[in-house]
């Protein structure tokens, strides 16, 4: 689709008039119409600035399907995810993962991950894939992977979660509530410092991270994408220290070190 369709779409799914976008943007409601019917299209300045009022990423505006790559929402199948992580606990006999995976199923039931159709599920998934990938069987580990978002996300309390205490304290020191803007760096700054004093959340959340930079393309508005670069740039040094130290986790830390600096790369090019 061309920028004026994805406007226009974008535009709708987010239930804005042209009069109120082009109050937000402060322009004329007559340049909003212009720019969706193609006759011209906006200043750098304001590209950006629809990316942040629409929460959407600049790709998604400008995407022409007709001369773009063929790209995709998600890498794996769910079920086929599902199947592995079931099979390698049953191997392990990792019977928290076993409950974590049907909790958190039912957990994030019918939730989406940001601006897509992706079922929110895939992501925790792919933690307990990723940390499977990497050699590691830690019940505890793969149970909290699967677990790190429905107290935060899904309203359930730590006293709901089907395992053992050590990954409801993984699960504890994973979770955030919101943040306003004035207090957003002092709540972070004491948020990572409590995960770079255990390796196994420090695990945990690079493999977070390396999730949602992957995905952050087309998931997050401009500015959001530079505040995660940033963030990451900022916390996860010291996390990948922690992980590094550990005897257990040195091939996870040299592949997750990999993964998360290299995504930072590219995207700092790009942006």
């Amino acid at each position: 689709m061309s920028f004026k369709d994805n406007l226009r779409r974008i535009r709708l799914e987010k239930r804005m008039t042209q009069e109120v976008l082009a109050e937000k943007l402060d322009v004329t409601f007559q340049a909003v119409s212009s720019w969706e019917r193609g006759e011209y299209l906006p200043e750098t300045e304001k590209l950006l600035k629809l990316t942040d009022v629409l929460d959407v990423s600049v790709s998604a505006l400008v995407n022409d399907s007709a001369s773009s790559f063929s790209l995709r929402d998600r890498l794996f199948d769910p079920e086929h995810m599902k199947t592995f992580i079931k099979a390698t606990a049953r191997e392990n006999g990792l019977s928290g993962t076993l409950k974590a995976l049907s909790f958190a199923e039912d957990a994030h039931e019918g939730q989406k991950r940001k601006n897509t159709d992706v079922p929110y599920i895939y992501h925790p998934l792919m933690l307990a894939c990723h940390a499977i990938a990497l050699g590691i069987r830690d019940d505890d580990v793969i149970s909290a992977c699967l677990l790190h978002d429905v107290v935060e996300d899904c309203g359930k309390e730590m006293s709901d979660l089907p395992v053992s205490d050590r990954a409801r304290k993984l699960v504890q020191l994973l979770t955030h509530g919101d943040t306003e803007p004035s207090s957003r760096q002092e709540v972070m700054d004491a948020y990572y410092r409590d995960i770079s004093r255990d390796p196994d959340a420090s695990l945990i959340k690079c493999l977070d991270r390396c999730h949602n930079l992957s995905t952050m393309s087309y998931g997050l508005s401009n500015s959001k994408q530079i505040r995660m670069i940033t963030e990451t740039e900022r916390y996860y040094p010291a996390l990948l220290d922690v992980i590094k130290n550990e005897p257990r986790y040195n091939d996870a830390a040299w592949l997750l070190n990999y993964q998360i600096n290299s995504m930072l790369d590219i995207y700092k090019r790009m942006i």
